[in-house]
């Protein structure tokens, strides 16, 4: 690390002020202070100094996302041999997801980080880290089979209209990976449903084997294939199912949660509020009844479709959520019943988490300002009846 230190202290003066390659100094930052701890430090009033910062949080927000992200990559390749009953082994399997999985992920961050430099370099600004959660978040929320070339649109879209436009990372309204979802949801519905794109596309011409259904759980359901197996349950939750690359494993999305609770980058106020909003919805659509879908058990919405991995790692985005602790609570809660509702009610979205979160990022604000206004009244409550009494 020393002979790095060295270069970079060398080739210094030519990207600062008066250097020959002055116009590219905030790539010469962005590519140094991801090696290397920043040498500035604030300077002037009272701060409190800590040893986490905004590079150590990402990274510790990607190491959450590793088991997820590898048992995607493992069960891409998992899905794709059992719809053509062929039995391989272990490398073999991953190998075929990795191959599927990679082109996405460097598609991902080759658009989204080109974006990202040439904003700083035009408004001559640092590059910020955030895109390098954003840049693994974009494919483990899309199907193995997505177009490149769309998934290229939907990470341009996200990083233009839904950061930059709003002044970079830290001042987004809406959860980026999200927004990308939800422009190849609503631009090419065709390319993220249906049963064929959720088993990594044909090759070598050969066809599905008769009797293998590609569908999600939640396309299941919605069908009125319902109730669950036990057997069916338990492939929910450790993973073995159809489904977007990283959301398909509760069991590894619980490991990373274990990580971001522990070192206290992720909320466990609102995961765990999220999980009541959902269970409570899903046991209040139990006792209504009226069709299959309301009667599925609450429990089962947990682990169906999206809802665990929104509830870990797009819920807890500390830039879009609610930054209060009743707020938290409040704002966690209303996404899980949100996202059961409209699983249940609107059976053009089953898949309802996506929708929740960003209804919910656009009202984060609004639930903050009312707990500090109701926070604001008690206090001045008080001082009026302490007042009384004196």
């Amino acid at each position: 690390m020393k002979a790095i230190r060295n270069f970079f202290d060398n080739i210094r003066p030519g990207f600062e002020k008066g250097g020959r390659l002055h116009f590219l100094h905030s790539t010469f930052e962005a590519f140094e202070s991801l090696l290397f701890v920043p040498k500035t430090v604030t300077s002037g009033g009272c701060h409190v100094r800590d040893a986490i910062d905004l590079k150590r949080t990402m990274t510790v927000v990607i190491m959450a996302l590793a088991p997820a992200l590898l048992f995607g990559i493992w069960n891409v390749g998992f899905q794709r041999y059992l719809s053509i009953n062929q039995e391989v082994g272990f490398w073999s399997i991953f190998l075929y997801g990795l191959e599927k999985v990679l082109p996405m992920l460097a598609v991902s961050y080759i658009v989204g980080l080109g974006i990202e430099f040439a904003s700083a370099q035009i408004r001559g600004h640092e590059v910020n880290e955030g895109f390098l959660v954003s840049g693994i978040l974009i494919p483990m929320v899309m199907p193995p089979d997505v177009p490149l070339w769309m998934l290229a649109l939907a990470t341009a879209f996200a990083v233009i209209i839904g950061k930059e436009v709003f002044g970079g990372t830290g001042m987004n309204i809406f959860n980026p990976a999200l927004l990308a979802r939800a422009f190849v949801f609503f631009s090419y519905p065709s390319h993220i449903s249906g049963d064929a794109i959720w088993i990594g596309g044909l090759s070598k011409g050969v066809g599905v084997v008769d009797g293998f259904s590609g569908a999600t759980p939640l396309a299941r359901a919605l069908a009125g294939h319902l109730p669950f197996s036990a057997m069916e349950v338990e492939k929910m939750f450790w993973g073995f199912i159809p489904g977007s690359v990283g959301e398909t494993s509760t069991a590894a999305i619980l490991l990373g949660a274990a990580l971001l609770i522990l070192t206290g980058v992720g909320s466990a106020r609102i995961m765990l509020s999220v999980a009541a909003g959902g269970y409570l919805t899903g046991l209040l659509f139990n006792l209504i009844g009226g069709s299959a879908y309301m009667s599925i058990p609450a429990y089962q919405h947990l682990i169906m479709g999206g809802f665990a991995f929104g509830a870990v790692f797009m819920a807890t985005d500390p830039v879009t959520a609610s930054q209060t602790k009743s707020g938290k609570w409040i704002y966690g809660f209303l996404i899980g019943a949100m996202a059961v509702v409209i699983r249940v009610l609107n059976p053009a979205y089953p898949e309802g988490m996506m929708l929740a979160i960003l209804f919910m990022n656009a009202f984060a604000p609004l639930i903050d300002h009312c707990v500090v206004q109701v926070n604001i009244g008690r206090r001045l409550k008080r001082a009026k009846q302490a007042v009384q009494k004196v």
